[in-house]
């Protein structure tokens, strides 16, 4: 089943808006499967008789997993048809969730939340397809759309794996999860066209040319370095941001910290319109509304760790920022090589999700230093060093 036109005068495929929205719902559901056991982490304790210690190792396995798979696998897409290999991650990672609903032991657990963040890679092959697909003049306005699914998926994950969990028991929720990958590999393998793969060569060659991309693209390393700061912003204070809210100050718990996800979930709807700045008047301008706005929400939260109002106004334009940021430095890396979006993705991605990860441990390390203080000292140096790396790239 097709659903692409080809524009003759470009040979560029457009995508239909029915199919942007499958591949931004797919994106969502898959992603979500890296968050659904963090919310369920006291449940399987019991369950398993574990240690506070032992069960702590299944989240960090799942973002391991992770990072191995965007380095190690997605690459791939430009290597083989990436239709196939959507369709097969999907049965893999659905029969990983299949694991994780049955385990007996820890170590079971453990195994099996390596293999879903390993074969979690849905996502990060539909951004690279949609942008091949999208017309040059509508890449922004597609991939808006898409990483909106992505970030809904992120925040809403773990408000819906908590009321699951409460509802029906922790394995339900791996079940839940199995079978929406089940159903997300049969749409997309009905819905998304097949295309020829890109590279030809080993894939010792296919690892050895990311490194060579790398060096070669300016703007790639620009926008990896910039995607890793601004994502190290955002992970800081979603990481911190619990622990503010539970001071007598506040006074809240983990259900009004869902509450805030649903808020950035908000912030992230509205991102496709930074697509279309970006669409408009180019990528690299909305680059720099992005940061801005992510500069001005990290000073807004250093004046709101008293305020509610202000706290809410805040990480609302910093999900705005921030994806918008996100979405415009795709756009710009996607327009690099035609021939390499998946291995240009792979470096991209990997440097974003290294930023988060850095992010949550100098925030978690700075709250301890200094409280709120401490955080928005941290996400202010981060915001100044994107600024100033944007400022460099001027010329570009």
């Amino acid at each position: 089943m097709s659903t692409t036109t080809v524009d003759t005068s470009s040979n560029t495929p457009l995508l239909k808006d029915s199919t942007v929205w499958i591949m931004a719902t797919a994106t969502g559901l898959s992603v979500a499967n890296l968050y659904y056991n963090q919310p369920l982490l006291a449940e399987m304790q019991t369950s398993f008789g574990a240690s506070v210690k032992d069960i702590g190792i299944i989240p960090t396995l799942t973002q391991v997993g992770y990072a191995l798979g965007m380095l190690f696998l997605v690459p791939l897409g430009d290597m083989f048809e990436r239709k196939k290999l959507i369709f097969l991650t999907s049965l893999l990672v659905t029969g990983s969730l299949l694991i994780a609903a049955t385990a007996q032991s820890v170590l079971m657990m453990a195994i099996a939340s390596l293999l879903i963040g390993l074969f979690t890679m849905v996502p990060q092959l539909i951004i690279p397809l949609a942008a091949q697909l999208a017309s040059p003049t509508n890449r922004g306005r597609v991939l808006g759309i898409i990483m909106s699914g992505l970030l809904i998926g992120i925040l809403l994950s773990r408000t819906l794996s908590g009321f699951l969990g409460s509802m029906f028991g922790w394995r339900a929720v791996f079940y839940f999860a199995s079978a929406m990958m089940m159903v997300i590999a049969g749409v997309l393998w009905l819905t998304i066209p097949s295309l020829a793969a890109t590279f030809k060569g080993t894939y010792l060659g296919l690892f050895k040319s990311i490194w060579e991309l790398v060096k070669e693209l300016p703007t790639l390393r620009e926008s990896a370095a910039i995607g890793a700061l601004i994502f190290g912003i955002f992970s800081s204070i979603w990481a911190t941001l619990i622990f503010l809210l539970s001071t007598p100050h506040f006074g809240y718990g983990a259900k009004e910290v869902g509450l805030f996800g649903l808020l950035g979930a908000a912030g992230a709807a509205a991102a496709p319109l930074m697509g279309r700045v970006s669409d408009k008047k180019g990528p690299r301008y909305g680059l720099g509304v992005g940061l801005i706005l992510t500069a001005l929400s990290v000073l807004m939260l250093g004046f709101s760790g008293q305020s509610l109002i202000g706290l809410i106004v805040a990480i609302f334009i910093m999900d705005f920022g921030i994806q918008g940021a996100h979405i415009s430095n795709q756009t710009r890396i996607f327009a690099l090589r035609e021939d390499a979006r998946s291995r240009i993705n792979t470096v991209y991605m990997f440097s974003y999700f290294m930023g988060g990860a850095a992010g949550s441990y100098l925030g978690s390390i700075a709250w301890n230093m200094a409280q709120w203080t401490g955080v928005i000292t941290v996400c202010g140096v981060l915001a100044a060093l994107s600024l100033l790396i944007y400022a460099k790239g001027r010329g570009r």
